[in-house]
């Protein structure tokens, strides 16, 4: 006599999906991990430099002999928020990395890192990126720009060094093969 019923085909594709999602999630490779983790941080270190503030003014620049290059008057707030977007993905993607005693502190690095950083786009910079689209003062956005510097580049750079410190440990435990210039 079969026991098997229609009924119970939902409930094993919910227990064949989680097996699934949990086995594919534990499996991480380090590789994948310290991609995820640790070179995504590559995205923000331009966080609280001119080299930063500058790549905002210049999505705001046009040329009078160039029709192309006219702009609409929203292209640094769209490129601030296309970062924000973005790292909030990669928060999220940190957020499902695994976690045990060889990745537990630089998961919780690389999250601090991004979860520190996103409020100052989502303010300091969105504000500067305004500025920059409305051809603000250029004093207004100096002082921006230097007010993000003093209060949040020394505690960034500081957490950004430890979790490279860790992340270089970790690639060299895990003969993952890293170029450190």
């Amino acid at each position: 006599m079969n026991h098997f019923s229609l009924k119970s085909l939902p409930k094993l594709a919910i227990i064949a999906a989680t097996t699934v999602f949990f086995s594919c999630n534990l499996n991480t490779s380090p590789d994948k991990f310290f991609g995820v983790a640790v070179l995504n941080t590559n995205f923000v270190n331009d966080f609280g430099t001119d080299r930063l503030a500058k790549h905002i003014q210049l999505e705001t620049l046009e040329f009078a002999d160039r029709p192309s290059t006219k702009k609409k008057g929203d292209e640094a707030q769209n490129a601030i928020n296309n970062k924000i977007l973005y790292m909030e993905k990669v928060v999220k993607d940190v957020m499902e990395l695994p976690e045990n005693d060889d990745t537990r502190e630089i998961k919780a690095l690389s999250l601090s890192i991004f979860e520190y950083v996103i409020p100052v786009y989502k303010n300091e910079y969105t504000a500067y990126a305004k500025l920059c689209d409305e051809k603000g003062p250029e004093d207004q956005k100096e002082l921006i720009i230097q007010n993000i510097e003093k209060k949040y580049v020394p505690h960034f750079e500081e957490k950004l060094a430890l979790l490279l410190d860790k992340g270089k440990a970790y690639a060299q435990k895990h003969d993952l093969n890293v170029k450190w210039d």
